[in-house]
């Protein structure tokens, strides 16, 4: 059995830790065979590690931490439906990559890649997704960045 913590140690990176919000919403929803993964922003623990748009205060390679910072995020709540065997992901179906863009920000992808590489040095293969990126005006609590998944299990 594969777990979160051991894939993060292998490629350097210390694991997500997330509590989960008082929201009227659920952080992770399974159907079927399917987990539907809600946007998960730029946080560590309590902390939120960036504030900003990307482009007028927050840099290129700043938000492409915080993408990759939101891709662990959503790899903990997948983590944990899985009950820490992520040997049962089949694949990352889709993500979705919100940007917080300052007028003229245009890298938007580039934003997205922070998010996406971090998938696939997590789960290989099974980490290749389909994926938008898109630029917001604004974002909840003026965060940089705000991914969401959908997954396969089994």
């Amino acid at each position: 059995m594969s777990t979160l913590a051991e894939r993060f140690h292998e490629i350097g990176l210390t694991p997500p830790n997330v509590a989960r919000a008082d929201l009227p919403f659920a952080p992770c929803v399974r159907v079927g065979d399917i987990l539907y993964i809600s946007g998960q922003i730029p946080e560590r623990g309590d902390d939120i590690a960036v504030i900003g748009k990307v482009g007028e205060g927050v840099s290129l390679d700043e938000a492409r931490e915080a993408a990759e910072l939101c891709a662990a995020n959503a790899l903990f709540w997948l983590d944990r439906e899985l009950r820490g065997d992520l040997d049962r992901v089949v694949r990352i179906a889709k993500v979705t990559v919100y940007v917080n863009a300052a007028p003229g920000f245009s890298q938007i992808s580039q934003v997205g890649n922070g998010a996406s590489e971090l998938f696939l040095k997590i789960l290989g293969t099974r980490g290749e997704h389909a994926r938008s990126a898109l630029g917001m005006a604004a974002l909840p609590l003026n965060v940089p960045v705000e991914v969401d998944a959908i997954v396969h299990v089994r």
